[in-house]
């Protein structure tokens, strides 16, 4: 399994997104957590403002051997996050956030007259907690907009039903100037207060659209009363009121000790975002990459990689949040849900997922060289069920008929491989037959593979149309290898690529490194085939002239060849120069002979 994590020359490739940023030195040890509004830009500056660093960041950055990004909606998520890893990990060159003050959150008790304030210490037993906030003055700003908007008690008061009834209390300054209608006296019933404690939780979940109205009402009322001051003041809780910070999915007090799983899969490989929520908190969140074994099925795979992913973080939550159906577990509740909380949680489990896949295939791709990437593009093009890494390219040669010849040339990872080329005589056609000559070497050449075993090409390339494809689909055909190995033809005149059976072309573009590697492979096939074909012409324009001198048998005309290569040459060379090669006797036959002939 790996994890998401970049060297520290590869900060350019962060994303330019909210998310948190984790510093580890060579011992894989965190030395530093921060936030930033785009990682992209916030990572660069400390890698590209050199001159503008503190002594204390010159010897972070010195340190930093590796980074780990997690990936939020937004920077005020960024924060809250950095703000729980900070706490968790303790890094050496944090200084703020270390201590372990967290930030405040609203509290809405479970009392029989429940009380509204703000507190730092979480505990899910004694209420319903809102927040955190980091905007403390906005967050008390709302909570005295709930205290002038509705009748909500501030005591500590025990108001049992027991020591109301008994008349063990009395109201307060409170009840007299109007904040308060005397709940512990009896004077409010619990009834009409859990009806301002509800119309209380719907601004605190956000939900602030009566309570708006609710305000322009009263501020428009007073402004046409002329109390001006009291429409300025409401006007100042409105103000208050759009500031209200609505909940993070980062720090949630109603999600809590659970593990989320997001999965997303690439063909062979998993890309999986883990993250352990420990009291509503993001305390860990790891993206890993892993590639199940051959044909093991995908659920039991899952299993247990999700089983090594709790071990390895130490999770003991019975509840797992994931995108993936997950079965065999007995003792762990599996949810897949698909609105509220839980599921933008996972939607951000993906997102982490989503970007460590996209940089995997990114480095992927670039570690690939240009002939690897050519062939990929070739296997698109062509539509091949695999990378042609081996591909054979014939050719046939004759000028009016005589001579015939055919080549094949080989391309091993898109280089030619000479070693593996092939020159073939045409044994069985008399006459120019382009199409009987490509049906006798195609069937020539794969009937050998056939019979030695040996590997078939990933694609063949013959050099011609329709008709050129069609004779060599029917050698395959006899050997019955017909669909076992993909073949295409190519037209010189519009570079058409002709399939099988298929009546249209097609037309790969101009400008495609595909359609030039396939050039160059029909180009080095009618080369080599062009080049045997003058060799055998040559040849045989030779031992038809030396054919005529009674006296010289073939291996006096082999030497001959061998030492002048050409009837031209033998002609212009002087009797001394033959002598030397092939005797005096037989020398002077030869000078004779064409001597006579350009008197005649």
């Amino acid at each position: 399994m790996q994890s998401q994590k970049f060297a520290p020359n590869e900060y350019n490739q962060l994303p330019n997104q909210p998310g948190v940023y984790k510093f580890f030195n060579s011992e894989n040890t965190i030395i530093y957590v921060g936030k930033a509004k785009s990682l992209s830009k916030r990572v660069a500056s400390y890698f590209t403002k050199s001159n503008d660093l503190n002594r204390k960041t010159v010897k972070l950055v010195r340190e930093i051997d590796s980074i780990e990004i997690v990936i939020v909606n937004s920077e005020f998520d960024a924060l809250l996050l950095e703000n729980s890893l900070i706490k968790e990990n303790q890094p050496r060159y944090n200084i703020l956030l270390k201590d372990d003050k967290t930030f405040p959150s609203i509290i809405i008790t479970n009392e029989r007259f429940p009380r509204i304030f703000s507190t730092r210490r979480i505990n899910p037993r004694e209420g319903t907690y809102f927040g955190p906030y980091t905007n403390v003055k906005a967050m008390n700003g709302v909570l005295d907009l709930i205290r002038k908007l509705y009748t909500i008690r501030t005591c500590s008061l025990n108001l049992s039903e027991r020591n109301v009834t008994a008349g063990k209390f009395k109201v307060c300054l409170e009840y007299h100037i109007g904040n308060c209608l005397g709940p512990c006296e009896g004077h409010q019933t619990e009834e009409d207060y859990l009806i301002d404690i509800e119309h209380a939780k719907q601004i605190l979940k956000g939900n602030l659209s009566v309570v708006r109205q609710n305000y322009k009402e009263h501020m428009s009322h007073a402004a046409e009363e002329l109390r001006f001051e009291a429409a300025q003041q409401y006007k100042d809780k409105l103000d208050l009121l759009e500031r209200f910070q609505s909940k993070s999915l980062i720090v949630n007090p109603k999600i809590n000790n659970v593990d989320v799983f997001g999965v997303l899969r690439d063909q062979d490989r998993f890309y999986v975002n883990f993250m352990k929520i420990d009291h509503g908190t993001i305390r860990i969140s790891e993206t890993i990459e892993a590639k199940p074994k051959l044909n093991e099925p995908e659920n039991e795979f899952l299993q247990v990689l999700l089983f090594d992913l709790k071990n390895q973080f130490g999770s003991e939550n019975t509840e797992i949040i994931t995108n993936k159906p997950i079965e065999g577990w007995d003792a762990i509740e599996i949810l897949h849900p698909k609105i509220g909380d839980k599921r933008k949680l996972l939607d951000l489990s993906i997102k982490n997922s989503s970007f460590f896949r996209t940089e995997k295939l990114r480095k992927r791709e670039e570690s690939k060289s240009p002939t690897e990437r050519v062939l990929e593009i070739l296997q698109n093009d062509l539509n091949l069920k695999e990378v042609p890494k081996h591909i054979e390219c014939f050719d046939n040669s004759n000028i009016q008929g005589t001579n015939p010849v055919s080549s094949m040339v080989c391309f091993k990872n898109g280089k030619p491989s000479k070693k593996d080329y092939r020159k073939y005589n045409i044994k069985t056609v008399v006459g120019p037959d382009d199409f009987a000559s490509m049906r006798e070497v195609v069937y020539r050449r794969y009937k050998h593979l056939k019979e030695e075993q040996l590997d078939y090409p990933n694609l063949v390339i013959i050099d011609g149309g329709k008709g050129q494809l069609s004779s060599a689909c029917e050698s395959l055909k006899a050997l019955d290898l017909y669909g076992q190995i993909p073949i295409v033809g190519i037209a010189k005149r519009l570079e058409e690529i002709y399939y099988p059976e298929d009546e249209f072309p097609i037309h790969i573009s101009k400008k495609s490194p595909s359609l030039k590697l396939i050039q160059h492979l029909r180009d080095e096939a009618h080369r080599f085939a062009i080049t045997f074909h003058r060799q055998k012409r040559s040849k045989s324009s030779l031992v038809s002239e030396l054919d005529q001198i009674k006296g010289i048998g073939p291996s006096t005309k082999q030497l001959l060849y061998n030492e002048f290569k050409s009837i031209k040459r033998i002609k212009e060379v002087t009797i001394e120069d033959l002598t030397n090669v092939i005797g005096e006797s037989k020398a002077q036959l030869i000078q004779n002979h064409f001597k006579q002939k350009k008197e005649s």
